[in-house]
C-alpha cells in the first residue's frame, strides 16, 4: 500500500477539519481552490489552522456580475489575497474568432472549459505540491460519488509532478455546508437566493427547480453523465 493510499485509510469519513489540519500541517506549498459556497467553508476554516494559504479563482471572463461580487466580498471579509487566474488571451482569441462566444450550445462546453478553465487551472497547479477542493459526493451521482478524502490528482498529477488533491468536504451533504454558513455567518453568493445552487459561468448556467439536483442548471442542455468541465476528470 502506497503512502497515499495508507494515508486515505486514515482520514476516510474524518471530520473535514481534521483533514485540513493534515494538509496544512504537512504541505507548505498548498492552494485552496475558490468558487462557490463550499470552497467559503474551506477558506473559513483553514484560516483558523494556518493564515499563510494560497487561494485562487479561475476568472473565465464569462461569470455573473455576483460572482465577481461574490470574490471581491469574500477577499475583504478575510482580509486576504485571492490570485485570479485569466485563460490565454491568444487561445481565447482564436476560438472565439472561429467558433463564436455560443459554440458550446451547439458542439458540448470541453473544447470552452478547456481553454477558460482546465488551462489555468493547469499552470497553477503546476506551482503547487497540493491543493485543496471543495468537492463532495452528492453533488453528482454520476461523476463525483467516489470522491476520497485525499488521492493523486487523476488529472493533473504527472511523472515527474505528484501532486496531491484533497477533497476535505468530500463527505459533507448540502444542508452541512448551509449550516455551517448559518452558523459562522461566511458570506455566499447572492445567486443562490434567485434558486441557482451550483454556479458556474453565466450562459451555462440556471436556477433550479425545486427537487431538481444541484448540477441540474449546469450546462443543461448535456447529459447529466457530462457536468464536469474537465477540472475533476481523469486523463
Amino acid at each position: 500500500m502506497s503512502n497515499i493510499e495508507s494515508l486515505q485509510t486514515e482520514l476516510a469519513g474524518k471530520n473535514p477539519r481534521k483533514v485540513l489540519r493534515h494538509v496544512l500541517d504537512n504541505y507548505a506549498n498548498v492552494a485552496i481552490s475558490f468558487s462557490g459556497a463550499e470552497d467559503v467553508v474551506l477558506i473559513d476554516m483553514a484560516l483558523k489552522i494556518r493564515q499563510d494559504i494560497q487561494i485562487f479563482s479561475l476568472d473565465t471572463g464569462r461569470l455573473h456580475p455576483e460572482t465577481y461580487q461574490f470574490i471581491e466580498q469574500v477577499r475583504k471579509h478575510y482580509n486576504i489575497e485571492i490570485e485570479l487566474l485569466s485563460p490565454d488571451y491568444q487561445q481565447l482569441e482564436a476560438f472565439v474568432k472561429q467558433k463564436g462566444l455560443f459554440s458550446f450550445y451547439e458542439d458540448g462546453h470541453k473544447q470552452c472549459c478547456a481553454i477558460r478553465k482546465v488551462a489555468p487551472l493547469k499552470r497553477k497547479l503546476a506551482t503547487v505540491d497540493a491543493w485543496i477542493t471543495g468537492q463532495r459526493k452528492d453533488q453528482s451521482v454520476d461523476t463525483r460519488q467516489n470522491i476520497p478524502e485525499i488521492q493523486v490528482d487523476p488529472a493533473f498529477a504527472t511523472d515527474s509532478h505528484q501532486l496531491i488533491k484533497f477533497n476535505p468536504l468530500a463527505n459533507q451533504s448540502s444542508a452541512q455546508i448551509w449550516d455551517y454558513i448559518e452558523a459562522y455567518q461566511v458570506p455566499y453568493n447572492k445567486l443562490h437566493q434567485q434558486g441557482y445552487i451550483s454556479i458556474g459561468c453565466e450562459p451555462c448556467t440556471q436556477p433550479v427547480l425545486p427537487n431538481q439536483h444541484e448540477r441540474a442548471g449546469r450546462w443543461w442542455w448535456e447529459e447529466t453523465t457530462k457536468k464536469e468541465c474537465g477540472l475533476h476528470i481523469a486523463k
